[in-house]
Parts: structure tokens; C-alpha cells; sequence
């Protein structure tokens, strides 16, 4: 493995659990500490987009490929991670606890459909470059 990629390895881990650990802090009420979880939620956000910029710039890819395609992929991913996100919240009510479940679950299958999505439509235009 190369020194980039471990770089980026922990680079991209420790950006993750800024942004986790910073909306833990905003929307555990109990702790008092909102202010400071959405602050250090957007630093892990902002880090996290940055260095996505960072590693496509070293492999020599354009910085951020908007077309229709990424877009729309980008919108399921948010709705994806929001409904699995539900889910959870709502399994932590005792009185939502199966529908929690069930909702986490269906956030966990948008998820990994996306991930279909994101490699049939590479394979596609693999192929299409190859005609």
C-alpha cells in the first residue's frame, strides 16, 4: 500500500469521527453541548470534502465531476444515510423499537444499493469506452 493512501487511510478515519462525534455532541441533549458539536461536525465535514478534493487532484481526476449522474447519486446517498439515521433514532425510543428496525434496515439496503449503482454505471462506461 502506498504512504498516499494510508495518509488518506487516517486522514479520512479521523475526518469521519470529527463529523460523528461532533453530531453526537448536538443532538444528545443531555450533554449541553451544541454549539460545540456543530462546529466540530462541519470541521470534520468541510476536512472530509477536502481531502476527497486532495485525492483526486494527486491521481490527476478533475476536482468535483458535476453532471446529472453524480448528483443524483449524491441526493440517494443523503436520503439513504437520513433514513438510516431514522432508524436508529427510532430504535432508541422503546416504544418505536421494531419500527426502528425496520427503518435501519431499509437504510442499510439504500446504502448498498448505492454501492450497485456507483459500479454498474462504472462497468457501463468502461464498456463504453472499450467499443
Amino acid at each position: 500500500m502506498e504512504k498516499r493512501s494510508i495518509i488518506s487511510m487516517f486522514l479520512g478515519t479521523f475526518t469521519g469521527i470529527l463529523f460523528a462525534l461532533g453530531m453526537c455532541m448536538s443532538l444528545i441533549p443531555v450533554w449541553h453541548l451544541q454549539t460545540i458539536g456543530i462546529v466540530l461536525g462541519a470541521v470534520g465535514l468541510f476536512g472530509g470534502l477536502i481531502l476527497t478534493m486532495m485525492r483526486r487532484w494527486f491521481a490527476g481526476q478533475k476536482l468535483v465531476p458535476f453532471t446529472l449522474r453524480t448528483v443524483l447519486l449524491t441526493l440517494f446517498g443523503i436520503v439513504a444515510a437520513i433514513v438510516f439515521g431514522f432508524g436508529m433514532v427510532l430504535s432508541l425510543i422503546s416504544s418505536f423499537f421494531l419500527v426502528g428496525i425496520g427503518v435501519g434496515i431499509l437504510g442499510i439496503v439504500m446504502i448498498l444499493s448505492l454501492i450497485v449503482m456507483i459500479k454498474g454505471s462504472a462497468h457501463r462506461k468502461a464498456e463504453r469506452k472499450a467499443e
